[in-house]
């Protein structure tokens, strides 16, 4: 442990850490577990802000945490032990003299991985020590310091847009030790010098794959991103290998958790709707339609793409899908077999629509992606066949400096 951490001992707060995450069925990686046991995460997240104001509040209210000060210092050490993000900077600032108290304004441009995140993409890359790793986007560089624990020095390489979060992560990694590095530059283009990596993490959501992260993968190499669309409601985890030989097998999974998305391509919400919705939730008729449940990560995946530009308001009552665009919505109930519907499209009835195709398409949990060498266009097919569901990958958005 650094000399500087010794006298900080959170050998029971990391226990408990991993305990929870075992005890879930997150963590059952052993190098993995080790290395969370044994990293002091107060060296890669000093400081942490805790959002004061609620949801929709412009501008936004915040309160940092000093990591240093005894004021602070229970509430931070549960943050940063817990399983939630880790919200760390705003707006780009500078990270070296960060004001401790109250503060307005601003959105959050980086933060630490969600734990549980963390563990799933870590154990499902399958790292190995000796293995070559290219993380995208790492922020404060908690995945990264745990990647480089594992697959050993010199092994593990993250590309930072931010020059002040670059600076910073690479500081909290030389305060564990690691022999890990940390270059600035955009991540969609990959390692600066193009070289192939074994194991490829993005730490931020693309609506496709750059072209440079395929070049990048080596053969027998595996590649973990989450596929962005405009609505945070229904994630994609996009899993890519190449063979030995050198061919691409890239499948998406729908999940309960997904990254934030690019800078370029925001997120829809519900929040400036959401008064107008509660006061007249629209026009109601009868339905037969029973939507399925949250865990069916295969049919609102495919409804993130196919029934677009929506998003789920998951404080309401009722289910309720917002098109913050045009002004329309759908509110299911109050009583079983009824919906409320208002705007110019029914959006119940493109859910419903969805669902009949979804499942004369077998119930698909999975989708192939086409990704043609990164250099066409990148295709999502569930089976083959003429009742399959499929659709294609929007383009990268331009990204604003």
């Amino acid at each position: 442990m650094p000399a500087d951490l010794q006298h900080a001992d959170t050998t029971g707060l990391r226990a408990a850490m991993v305990d929870r995450l075992t005890a879930a069925g997150v963590l059952t990686h052993p190098r993995l577990r080790d290395a969370l046991l044994s990293m002091p995460r107060e060296a890669l997240l000093p400081h942490a802000y805790v959002g004061v104001s609620g949801p929709g509040a412009d501008p936004i209210e915040w309160r940092l945490l000093d990591g240093t000060h005894p004021d602070d210092r229970q509430e931070w050490l549960g943050l940063i032990h817990g399983d939630d993000s880790v919200l760390m900077q705003r707006d780009g600032e500078p990270l070296d003299a960060l004001p401790r108290g109250p503060v307005t304004g601003g959105h959050m441009t980086s933060m630490s991985t969600n734990l549980l995140v963390t563990a799933e993409i870590l154990q499902a890359l399958r790292l190995e020590p000796g293995q070559r790793y290219l993380e995208l986007g790492p922020g404060p560089g908690g995945s990264l310091a745990l990647a480089a624990a594992v697959t050993g020095p010199l092994r593990a390489v993250g590309i930072e847009r931010d020059g002040h979060m670059t600076a910073f992560a690479q500081r909290g990694l030389d305060r564990l030790g690691l022999d890990a590095t940390v270059l600035e530059g955009d991540a969609l283009d990959g390692h600066p010098e193009g070289a192939e990596f074994d194991r490829i993490h993005s730490g931020i959501g693309v609506p496709r794959l750059p072209r440079a992260w395929v070049e990048q993968l080596a053969p027998g190499g595996r590649m973990l991103t989450t596929l962005a669309t405009r609505t945070p409601s229904w994630p994609g985890r996009l899993e890519v290998t190449r063979t030995l030989a050198g061919r691409l097998e890239a499948t998406l999974r729908g999940r309960p958790r997904g990254y934030r998305p690019m800078l370029g391509y925001r997120w829809l919400h519900a929040v400036d709707h959401r008064a107008r919705i509660q006061a007249a939730p629209g026009t109601p008729r009868t339905t037969r339609f029973v939507p399925p449940p949250d865990d069916a990560y295969g049919f609102w995946l495919a409804a993130a793409y196919l029934v677009g530009a929506v998003v789920r308001e998951f404080q309401a009552d009722t289910m309720t899908l917002v098109a913050p665009d045009d002004g329309s919505w759908a509110v299911a109930g109050p009583s079983e077999g009824t919906v409320h519907v208002h705007g110019p499209r029914d959006i119940w009835a493109e859910l419903e629509a969805l669902h009949a195709r979804w499942k004369k398409a077998g119930c698909p949990d999975a989708y192939r992606v086409d990704l043609d060498d990164g250099t066409g266009e990148q295709h999502v097919t569930s089976t083959a066949g003429p009742k399959a569901l499929g659709w294609p990958l929007p383009p990268l958005p331009a990204v604003p400096h």
